[in-house]
């Protein structure tokens, strides 16, 4: 048997509708998308990357102007003639003189520390440093927080012996060396030249101090989701927006292509935007580190948005469409109800449907139809009466019941007034199944009343034949209110006496009870019983949905073929007739009916 299952392989035709609009629109909408994405793939890429240089060129621009401050400040002193007078003119002195200086000496000191305090107030604050070969210095910063002659002790002071003309030295990132600044800003990095005079000796040092801080202020300032520093050709991070990271290496530049500014790679398995650019003041560079998806979010947005755009068209266009299809297929689904109802056996019901269109001409054909219907059934219903009217009437026309019941009660009377109890019982037998198969109306009948009946038949066989038959009722008091097909158990009784017994004494038992669900009744006898093979054919001949098998397979009756039919057509759902039996020792025969199955029986009688 095949299920078609509405919704899968059968959908409505609503359904059908809505799924060709999205194969037609909807489809191509996606795909138009999809080849969208991937055409503008590389573009997005090389936009994410001109717009990384454009960041990172401002923030050049910005780091290189607080740098060129500094290297403004060394260069005044390394340049300016009258400060270099000065300085070389102190430099030849011993430092012991300097406590013995004049006036004018002391006006000069003052004016050379004027100067360095000038030159800072100009660009960033930074912290001018100047050595003389002699020991004597000059600063713009307590001396109280650092000694300058210090500096002699850093490692990389050692370089400046072999920088040349105005040569620079920039020193890697170190801790601050003021105290009052070193809360603020922990690190600092340094410019250092040389001052020579004529014969180009050196006669001192010049260093310039910036504090870390200015560089990362700026750093700062950049993008949120950038990751930004400042690292020097050993790659060593000078500046981060994260302090914790300073002095560290970032040694994933070092898998950068250099000759590319801006490139996209992968690192620790994800996507970024990596751009480098080279300071224009020293051999510093700036590395910015943008993920992937945060540099390209501004393209995507603008994708995103045509495609919200999209979706949302394509949803209103989806809501109208389910509109305009309601009011389509509404009397459709009405013509539908109008069906089932026909098919529940309602045939009194009508479609409402006066359009125009097609709708309408199927609304109409369907009354049409069920009117036609309606008077077919009709007439079958008074040919059906006008057939039992005659067959009633031809019954009572060969002999009156009433006249036979009576003449056999009279002649029950007569017979027990002689004293013959026994042909009196088995005359009334007679008479009660005489009554039950010409003068009883109903079809159906209680399995008690079906009972009695069989109790009046193997009265009147046990005064028919010598031997006697015992029957033995067990049945439950549920099981006999059952409503059956009248004359159920006789022809299985009459086949137990004839055939099972073959008409000697013996036993019969009828049990009855109900039993998950089913009314199950069992006429057991102890026959003769019917040999494996045969009985083999007679359980395949009831399974058979072909009633000429039954008759060939070896049923002796007419009226086991009768019982088994009357079963078949009494109830919706089939019920089960099983014969078993084993030789010389009886047969059983088992009846299981559905509760609740009936075609005509209602059942259970209260």
């Amino acid at each position: 048997m095949r299920v078609k299952f509405r919704g899968l392989t059968s959908p409505s035709f609503r359904s059908k509708v809505f799924l060709a609009s999205f194969i037609c629109i909807g489809i191509p909408v996606l795909l138009s998308l999809s080849i969208y994405s991937y055409l503008t793939r590389d573009a997005v890429e090389e936009q994410a990357m001109q717009n990384a240089n454009k960041e990172l060129d401002l923030t050049e621009e910005n780091i290189s102007r607080v740098l060129d401050d500094v290297m403004n400040a060394s260069n005044f002193v390394q340049i300016d003639s009258e400060l270099n007078t000065i300085l070389k003119n102190k430099s030849n002195l011993r430092l012991e003189e300097f406590n013995k200086q004049s006036y004018s000496e002391y006006l000069e000191d003052r004016q050379v520390r004027k100067t360095i305090d000038n030159i800072t107030l100009l660009g960033e604050k930074s912290y001018v440093t100047i050595l003389l070969k002699n020991g004597k210095y000059y600063t713009n910063y307590s001396t109280a927080q650092y000694d300058p002659n210090s500096l002699y002790q850093e490692q990389w002071f050692n370089e400046l012996q072999s920088l040349n003309g105005f040569e620079s030295y920039w020193s890697s990132v170190e801790p601050t060396v003021l105290a009052y600044e070193r809360s603020l800003s922990p690190y600092q990095f340094s410019v250092a030249r040389t001052l020579r005079d004529s014969s180009q000796e050196i006669y001192g040092y010049v260093v310039v101090t910036l504090l870390e801080t200015k560089v990362r202020d700026i750093l700062n300032n950049t993008n949120q989701s950038e990751d930004i520093m400042l690292i020097d050709n050993d790659y060593k991070i000078l500046s981060h927006k994260n302090q914790d990271l300073i002095s560290q290496n970032a040694d994933f530049v070092t898998k950068i292509d250099p000759k590319e500014g801006s490139q996209i790679t992968e690192l620790d398995n994800q996507k970024y935007v990596v751009t480098t650019k080279e300071l224009s003041v020293n051999d510093w560079q700036l590395v910015s580190v943008i993920p992937y998806k945060a540099a390209t979010s501004n393209i995507n947005s603008i994708f995103s948005e045509v495609f919200i755009l999209l979706a949302v068209s394509f949803a209103v266009f989806f809501i109208i469409l389910a509109y305009l299809m309601n009011r389509i297929t509404r009397p459709l689904r009405y013509l539908d109800r109008v069906v089932k109802k026909v098919q529940t056996g309602d045939l009194s019901i009508r479609s409402k449907v006066d359009s125009n269109d097609e709708i309408g001409e199927f609304s109409q054909s369907l009354n049409e139809m069920l009117d036609r219907v309606n008077i077919m059934i009709e007439e079958v219903n008074q040919t059906h009466k006008r057939k039992r009217k005659a067959e009633l009437a031809m019954l009572q026309a060969q002999i009156n019941p009433h006249f036979l019941f009576n003449v056999l009660n009279s002649i029950r009377m007569k017979v027990f007034k002689f004293g013959d109890k026994e042909s009196a019982s088995m005359i009334q037998s007679l008479s009660k199944l005489l009554r039950w198969t010409i003068d009883y109306k109903e079809d159906n009948i209680k399995f008690s009343d079906e009972i009695n009946l069989v109790k009046d038949y193997v009265n009147v066989m046990n005064m028919r034949q010598k031997n006697k038959v015992e029957l033995f009722i067990n049945i439950t008091p549920e099981s006999s209110q059952q409503l059956v097909p009248r004359f159920l158990l006789q022809p299985l009784i009459e086949n137990s006496i004839i055939h099972g017994l073959n008409q000697s004494s013996g036993t019969i038992n009828i049990k009855a009870e109900i039993s998950d669900d089913f009314f199950v009744i069992k006429v057991e006898d102890n026959g003769e019983g019917i040999d494996k093979e045969r009985l083999n054919k007679l359980n395949q001949a009831l399974l058979s949905e072909d009633s000429s098998k039954r008759s060939r397979s070896g049923f002796s009756s007419i009226g086991m073929t009768n019982v088994y039919e009357r079963l078949q057509l009494s109830y919706l759902e089939k019920p089960q007739m099983i014969i078993d039996s084993k030789h010389d020792a009886g047969t059983t025969i088992t009846i299981k009916i559905p509760l609740g199955g009936e075609k005509h029986v209602q059942g259970y009688v209260s």
